[in-house]
């Protein structure tokens, strides 16, 4: 597995890493309360072995594991998010995600998006980009099923776009490569390992992936807080960062 590539590795681990969460889910020992901590703590002990065995020279961050400052000075740092959307799994649902990415001096480079619920199983990968559908007429900008961002529905209704409520943020921004959605903006907080991979992902198939400010997206820092993330299809760009400094501006 060491001879493997990058982002060859970062795929065939989130997709043995959903498996695992899928097989424990089925187990039928966890009650919906306890199950998303278990699908945590074992895909999350599963992901950080394997990379500490495989690529032990490089840094690692993950939601699951007490973060160490030593990541800091290193160039390449492999960011996980075992479970995307802990509750989204817990209930039974498609629209959960297995996080793996390789953060090269900052940028979000390589990585892998498992979505296990969906169509019997399914990984995008950054070696392997896929041919994205064109948008229909009407846009579908996708937001949380819980709690769509103020901005989001505001940016939604200037452009006339069809919300789509979804769980985690791996599968929010999969579903505009998977041609369910055109624009995923969020606002309301997330951090390093929410992005990290599904960035890596959607830029390696031609998306735009930003900060909602137009700025980089920037991985390995100290704080690990990264609260606004936009991704889309790159005819969309302009015109969605135009709308949310107009938004910002009109503000009080």
């Amino acid at each position: 597995m060491s001879a493997m590539s990058d982002a060859a590795l970062a795929a065939h681990l989130a997709e043995v890493a959903g498996r695992i969460l899928v097989e424990v889910r089925e187990s039928g020992v966890f009650s919906a309360k306890a199950l998303g901590k278990a699908g945590d703590q074992t895909a999350n002990q599963f992901l950080c072995h394997a990379l500490r065995e495989v690529r032990g020279e490089d840094g690692l961050l993950s939601e699951e594991e007490k973060d160490n400052d030593d990541r800091l000075a290193q160039s390449r740092v492999w960011i996980v998010d075992p479970v995307d959307g802990t509750r989204e799994y817990g209930e039974a649902r498609a629209d959960w995600a297995v996080h793996v990415g390789l953060a090269i001096d900052g940028a979000p480079v390589i990585g892998a998006v498992a979505l296990p619920g969906f169509d019997g199983g399914v990984v995008l990968r950054t070696d392997e980009p896929r041919t994205v559908p064109p948008a229909p007429e009407k846009l579908r900008m996708v937001v949380s099923r819980t709690r769509p961002a103020a901005e989001a529905v505001a940016i939604a209704e200037k452009l006339d776009a069809e919300l789509v409520p979804m769980g985690s943020a791996g599968a929010k921004a999969m579903a505009i490569i998977l041609g369910q959605a055109d624009i995923y903006l969020h606002s309301g907080g997330q951090y390093e390992w929410d992005s990290m991979a599904p960035a890596a992902v959607a830029l390696a198939h031609g998306l735009h992936a930003s900060r909602i400010d137009g700025s980089p997206l920037v991985y390995n820092q100290r704080d690990v807080y990264l609260p606004d993330l936009l991704i889309c299809r790159q005819e969309h760009a302009d015109m969605v960062l135009g709308h949310i400094a107009a938004l910002a501006q009109d503000a009080p």
